[in-house]
């Protein structure tokens, strides 16, 4: 091991909820037999960041994992941080291997790595495991990571390796850039899942026949439930694969919403009634969750199916609205969606600040008018959205917004929650509206090692700057500033903190003039570059 290593370190630490403390002297682990360390170059801040800051151990990725690695093995980690343990946020970064375990098969000194926070395969009771979160992450100078951990059952890499040509922030902001790939590539579950639990909820459930509903090719369900209404609540919470509920009872759907599982999906078949209210429906886990609601108007339910888009992509002539644009996650939707090549769109970008429009209208316009993708900007604050549309994207965690994009649209409008309305959220929707005009509304968390090579590649070749993201830089004593920012959504783009500069306090683009202007002569047009990284790191040191 390197005697460069310093035994303590600069650290942002979570130790409660709303409770962030700089701690100048955290110690710095050496690695375990399966172990490594790595020297973290730098960090974008995140609205997720957030979301932890506030629920904490509340937050479903904060709780201990169920499943994949046994307690004798987490408990080697001191990285593992579940429940009401303080725990390092941060999990868009670039890093560097500087130190191995003896045990460590996968990966060497030297090597940059971004990471993909989102252990799938590592279960949490209401999620998954992630950097960040039960996993301490990367607001801090180095990092433990373990190769049980970091190394997916099919052996894929969570350290994706990156060459020294792209700029830390540049490889750093892949992770963002990739969440948002996710939600427009996941693809959806369009039959009964294969060697799941299906409940048949109606009146005469022993009359309703499997045959009437597709099943997925690799089979049919494992368990079939059959209950009428009365029964219904005798089902497990968070037990059913599949409900198919025949019946327009508001108090029932209710019921039926609790017994749904992750993943999961409830169709309602109306059969030419109305439930006549809202009804309360766990927004949350939608995105959390992945689970899913559809419906017919009609009395066959496999024509409930034939809404479920193949994925949450966008379509050919698809009105398109995304909602919270200026935001730093807003901003990558309508830059992709402008450079989708998607024939024939409109979009329309909203949000309550006219500063965070305008800076969005600079930087994507010139892409718009390439893609002749008709393109506005709207503050909600001052003019109403009018109109109905195909497409909502929501970048705020505000259950009412769903219920608008319900009201607001036109047959076959699809819903992206991208932003993670809290896991226990239940809001009422109009369901007879969102049935009538086929709606689907889903959401994703996170992304996968695949999002990630996509937008990895993109950047390494050119086709996307995620350096068009960057509003401000930081060092550790702007850190926590960082974060107040972002809840209080004073900048309209990404922060990236650079953990080795202790002293640097958060710092807009737009100031680098008045306080770095050798950093500010080395922008492009206002724009963060690798030139400008380097020079940052030179001249914050001294």
């Amino acid at each position: 091991m390197s005697t460069t290593i310093p035994t303590t370190q600069y650290a942002v630490q979570l130790v409660g909820p709303g409770q962030l403390k700089l701690n100048p002297a955290k110690e710095v682990c050496r690695p375990g037999p399966h172990q490594l360390l790595a020297r973290i170059e730098c960090v974008g801040l995140c609205f997720s960041d957030l979301k932890l800051l506030k629920q904490f151990d509340q937050h479903p990725r904060k709780s201990g994992v169920v499943k994949g690695l046994t307690a004798e093995a987490l408990g080697e980690m001191p990285n593992y941080v579940p429940g009401s343990q303080p725990t390092v946020p941060g999990h868009e970064v670039t890093c560097r291997i500087v130190a191995i375990g003896e045990k460590v098969k996968h990966h060497k000194v030297g090597e940059r790595c971004i990471v993909q926070a989102d252990y799938r395969d590592l279960p949490t009771a209401g999620s998954n495991s992630a950097f960040g979160y039960n996993f301490e992450g990367a607001l801090q100078e180095y990092v433990l990571l373990d190769e049980r951990v970091v190394i997916s059952p099919s052996g894929e890499r969570f350290l994706i390796p990156v060459d020294d040509q792209p700029s830390a922030s540049a490889v750093a902001l892949v992770e963002p850039w990739a969440c948002v790939e996710d939600s427009y590539v996941t693809v959806e579950r369009q039959t009964l899942k294969a060697g799941g639990r299906l409940a048949i909820v109606a009146d005469n459930p022993a009359g309703i026949a499997l045959d009437a509903l597709p099943c997925d090719p690799a089979g049919k369900p494992g368990e079939v439930l059959r209950k009428t209404p009365a029964e219904a609540s005798s089902l497990a919470n968070e037990s059913c694969d599949d409900i198919v509920y025949f019946g327009a009872d508001k108090a029932t759907l209710e019921i039926l919403n609790d017994k749904l599982a992750a993943c999961g999906i409830i169709n309602i078949v109306l059969g030419g009634k109305k439930i006549g209210a809202p009804v309360s429906v766990g927004l949350g886990r939608v995105h959390y969750g992945m689970t899913r609601w559809i419906g017919t108007a009609g009395s066959n339910p496999a024509d409930s199916y034939k809404n479920i888009p193949r994925t949450g992509e966008i379509r050919e002539s698809d009105s398109v609205v995304v909602v919270g644009a200026g935001g730093p996650m807003g901003q990558m939707h309508v830059i992709r969606a402008v450079c989708s090549g998607i024939r024939n769109i409109t979009l329309i970008g909203t949000d309550m600040d006219d500063a965070r429009l305008a800076s969005l209208q600079k930087k994507a316009e010139p892409f718009a008018a390439a893609n002749r993708v008709d393109m506005k900007m709207l503050n909600t604050a001052k003019t109403p959205l009018a109109g109905k549309f195909s497409y909502f994207a929501l970048m705020a965690p505000v259950p009412v917004l769903v219920a608008s994009s319900i009201r607001d649209s036109q047959p076959g409008c699809i819903i992206n929650i991208f932003a993670g309305i809290p896991a226990p959220t239940k809001h009422q929707i109009d369901l007879d509206t969102y049935i009538a005009n086929r709606c689907f509304m889903f959401g994703t968390s996170g992304s996968t090692i695949g999002d990630m090579k996509i937008v990895l590649r993109k950047v390494t070749t050119g086709q996307l700057s995620t350096n068009s993201s960057v509003d401000a830089v930081s060092g550790m004593a702007g850190a926590t500033d960082g974060i107040a920012a972002v809840e209080n959504r004073t900048l309209a783009g990404k922060i990236i903190v650079y953990p080795m500069l202790h002293n640097l306090g958060l710092t807009p683009l737009v100031d680098l003039p008045g306080k770095f202007p050798t950093v500010a002569a080395k922008l492009d047009n206002g724009q963060w570059t690798k030139a400008a990284e380097e020079e940052l790191l030179r001249a914050a040191a001294q």
